[in-house]
């Protein structure tokens, strides 16, 4: 595990979603992380509807498409220090 990354999901999300979302098992190409891109997005907690695991999972390809280490600095910095990161989750 790494501290920035698609947050990890459960067995039963990865059989559902890789058979409904186009490029799901993308975010397995890079090690999980404890906060990440859709994470300081808002896109965080139960994802009791398709269309947010659809978001979820389009900010993580968009993290792993053009990671840098920069860019975890802002990521952890947002995290720390964003109100959305508190906010309610969608």
């Amino acid at each position: 595990m790494s501290v920035v990354g698609p947050r990890p999901h459960m067995l039963s999300h990865t059989d559902k979603y890789s058979a409904l979302i186009d490029d799901y098992l993308v975010r397995h190409y890079v090690k999980p992380g404890i906060t990440g891109w859709a994470q300081i997005s808002g896109f965080r907690g139960e994802t009791d509807e398709l269309w947010k695991m659809e978001k979820r999972v389009e900010y993580d390809k968009e993290y792993i498409n053009n990671w840098s280490f920069e860019w975890d600095l802002v990521i952890v910095w947002k995290t720390i220090f964003s109100l959305k990161a508190f906010m309610n989750a969608r």
